[in-house]
């Protein structure tokens, strides 16, 4: 099992210290003693807890009547079912050999966790967008999880086999040409790069593709707060608004319940503003908050508590904040605790080292009873992968960029150099995670089905619901 770093591992780089040429003769150094080929194929240890029984156990803590949606939502298939086992995973990563070279890893790194979003420029950047289980491990975990999330997206689209193993591949070589690639470069300039959407947009090979990615940003861009979200989401009531109830994924608790959970977040809120810079803090005390719900969100966060707060401005002008309970990462049992005591600036912390431009509102705060969170904007111009439009060579095609994003990630607070040095020039690491991936794949394949015969057998409750947008 990898062990957990101490202190002084903890730090990332040593950029300062130890010249870049030294830095890659140190990643030579570490190949030698974990080749590539430690990486290949998956065999489950004869002691692997019962993977059912991992899934329970990360229940703890989460709203019980959510739990059976968030089972229902992990049957659909297998890799919904991966969406939400970042802590099987997790646990199965540990369990090998690795090169413990630490980067601020994004710790659930599956396609469905990059998109385009807005920077605070209005600029449409591509990048990774989840962090709720940000903490420095070792970067191959993240390039491994990717990879099989390809696997098992591809075998979802019932691709042949060669776009299957292809797509995996091009996430690990996509990545280890990057990370050479930023590791000959400066900090500044690793730290201003990014990755525009309308670019990947044009660089898409596949005409009818390249149309619909156009049309959908076109049509996110148009979907502002004011225009289209806020009557969507929110109705006059009382002389003032409320969110509009849609049980059993958006709804307000009831009675006094309901009174104090509201005065419950708006003293959170106001902790919140000490967490922004003095702007943003200006900024966001313009809003008054007015009303706020659970909206239950994604597959792994299911059963967290994770609310919508309605702010207006004078003239009714609209702010929605999203706030989501941050829980300690599934990765810490394996590589330590967060440096920080709130799990909510956990994640925005590492948000705001890994991704190349953050939400103005991005913040953290808790509430009286202890529960940590983080607050972002919700929805301002997201656009999501399309993995069911993807046919054989558009998977391989968009499994090059986020390759070459993850590795701009980890290049901004590790060290691409070390990195770059253990993977060399040829494709053997290539070859060997992608081996990983279609084997790891096969077990979720395997433990996806266990979760079904527990459902079906009455071992555990599921609510079979489709996702929301």
């Amino acid at each position: 099992m990898a062990g957990k770093y101490t202190d002084e591992e903890a730090l990332l780089h040593d950029n300062t210290i130890s010249p870049r040429d030294d830095r890659r003769v140190r990643g030579e150094a570490i190949r030698n003693a974990i080749p590539h080929e430690v990486h290949a194929g998956w065999k489950a240890p004869a002691n692997r807890p019962d993977p059912i029984t991992v899934l329970e156990e990360s229940n703890e803590g989460r709203l019980s009547d959510l739990i059976p949606l968030r089972y229902g939502r992990m049957m659909q298939s297998p890799f919904t079912f991966f969406r939400g086992a970042a802590s099987l995973m997790a646990m199965d990563l540990s369990s090998g050999k690795g090169t413990k070279i630490p980067v601020q890893a994004c710790g659930d790194c599956h396609l469905l966790n990059f998109g385009a979003f807005a920077t605070p420029e209005r600029n449409i950047v591509f990048d990774i967008n989840d962090f709720d289980e940000t903490l420095p491990a070792p970067w191959e975990w993240d390039v491994k999880r990717l990879a099989v999330s390809f696997v098992l997206a591809a075998r979802e689209n019932n691709l042949k086999a060669k776009y299957v193993s292809a797509a995996a591949e091009m996430v690990v070589k996509a990545y280890r040409e990057k990370i050479t690639e930023l590791s000959k470069k400066s900090i500044l300039d690793i730290w201003y790069e990014r990755v525009d959407w309308q670019s990947v947009i044009e660089r898409t090979t596949d005409e009818v593709l390249q149309k619909k990615r156009a049309a959908k940003l076109r049509k996110e861009l148009k979907r502002t707060i004011q225009d289209y979200y806020f009557p969507k989401f929110a109705e006059a009531a009382g002389g003032g608004y409320r969110f509009k109830d849609s049980p059993p994924t958006m709804y307000h608790l009831s009675g006094n319940e309901g009174k104090h959970f509201k005065h419950k977040i708006e003293k959170a809120l106001d902790l919140y503003k000490e967490s922004l810079q003095e702007d943003k803090r200006r900024l966001v005390s313009r809003y008054r908050f007015e009303d706020v719900a659970i909206k239950v969100v994604g597959i792994g966060s299911v059963g967290t508590l994770c609310a919508v707060a309605l702010m207006l401005a004078p003239d009714n002008e609209p702010l929605i904040l999203q706030i989501k309970e941050a829980k300690d990462s599934s990765l810490q049992k394996y590589v330590g605790k967060s440096t920080f005591e709130n799990n909510g600036q956990r994640v925005v912390e590492g948000q705001r080292i890994i991704q190349s431009a953050s939400d103005i509102f991005l913040g953290w705060t808790r509430t009286e009873d202890g529960k940590h969170f983080y607050v972002r904007q919700l929805r301002d111009t997201k656009v999501k992968p399309d993995p069911e439009l993807w046919d054989g060579p558009q998977t391989v095609e968009i499994a090059e960029v986020m390759g070459r994003v993850l590795a701009r990630a980890h290049a901004r607070s590790g060290d691409a150099a070390i990195i770059s040095g253990y993977l060399g020039n040829t494709n053997t690491f290539d070859l060997a995670v992608t081996d990983f991936a279609l084997n790891y794949a096969d077990q979720t394949e395997r433990d996806h089905a266990l979760l079904v015969a527990a459902v079906n057998s009455g071992r555990l409750k599921a609510l079979a619901e489709l996702e929301e947008d």
